[in-house]
């Protein structure tokens, strides 16, 4: 059957850790984001996001979609962009690796790079996008605000990985960078598995953690993680549904990124790493039942640049 790369998206493969897993008393079952077309999880979300536009009248053939990312979102975009002749512009922090820009810029799409500006500075990347879409009359695909995001992984992943796992899980983890992904497979999850734990994974250096545990932003420092963790929470992201969150330093989350490569075979980014430090970590708690379900965000290729993919150390 012909079908086009959009119909492509998601139903990605849910496989146990059977080495770096070996011996928990919980198993570890990795949900492979990283085969989406696009190379991530963001791929739901773009086609989510242009989807529902579409269907509200909001994006018209020949229009220009501007979105402030770290670089997979972006190409989820362009990606589900590409067939229905939409511009691209992508606004991203230059924290972000080069060989995302490449992945843009190589996909027609058009790169701005602000500074590493905090959420209130009209030069953070966020501000820079709402600032070009009004100006320009842009669509603005607002992945940390738009509703369509939580929906695409309540009713695409989160059905996914419980067709796949029969409905056994003992807890949830991930990552938050719109809160998209933790949001709606949360919301999902304890509607059908009310005893499932849902836990954020957080970079050390990000606010959320604290927040999810307080009420209140921890302190917001550096760290090289990309795409994970916020000084301030997105709109997307459901404190409600988070039952406690998990705190991985950059150096722990490279370091297991290596061995997913090297153990498991996984060829996927320094958040999928996090995720798996935090869920290891619920693996050997008595307190939960079932095995553990994470998401591998992204694949290596937006990373072979950093340093840290380089570093021979880890």
């Amino acid at each position: 059957m012909n079908r086009s790369l959009s119909q492509c998206i998601g139903n990605t493969a849910l496989v146990e850790l059977k080495t770096i897993g070996k011996g928990f008393r919980n198993p570890i079952f990795v949900k492979c984001e990283h085969l989406n077309p696009g190379g991530s999880i963001k791929d739901r979300l773009a086609k989510a996001i242009i989807d529902d536009a579409e269907e509200r009248g909001l994006l018209k053939p020949g229009m220009t979609i501007i979105e402030a990312t770290a670089g997979n979102t972006g190409v989820g975009l362009a990606i589900s962009a590409a067939s229905r002749n939409y511009k691209i512009v992508c606004v991203m922090p230059e924290k972000m690796s080069l060989d995302k820009r490449v992945a843009l810029k190589a996909l027609g799409a058009e790169v701005i790079i602000t500074s590493n500006a905090p959420p209130a500075s009209p030069e953070n990347f966020r501000n820079v996008a709402i600032r070009l879409a009004r100006d320009n009359g842009w669509f603005l695909a607002d992945q940390f605000c738009n509703p369509a995001n939580i929906k695409a992984h309540q009713t695409t992943t989160a059905v996914e990985i419980l067709e796949q796992t029969h409905g056994k899980i003992g807890a949830f983890v991930s990552g938050a960078g719109t809160g998209g992904t933790i949001t709606g497979v949360g919301r999902a999850f304890k509607i059908a598995l009310p005893q499932v734990k849902i836990v954020l994974a957080d970079p050390i250096g990000s606010s959320l953690a604290d927040w999810v545990e307080t009420g209140v932003l921890g302190p917001s420092g550096s760290y090289l993680l990309e795409g994970v963790g916020q000084s301030t929470p997105p709109e997307n992201l459901d404190r409600e549904v988070i039952d406690f969150a998990e705190r991985v330093s950059d150096e722990e989350s490279f370091a297991m990124t290596k061995r997913l490569i090297r153990e498991e075979g996984l060829l996927v980014g320094g958040s999928a790493g996090m995720n798996v430090v935090a869920a290891l970590r619920l693996a050997a708690r008595s307190d939960i039942d079932g095995p553990i379900v994470t998401v591998m965000p992204d694949s290596w290729d937006r990373y072979r640049s950093s340093a840290w993919m380089q570093d021979e150390r880890l």
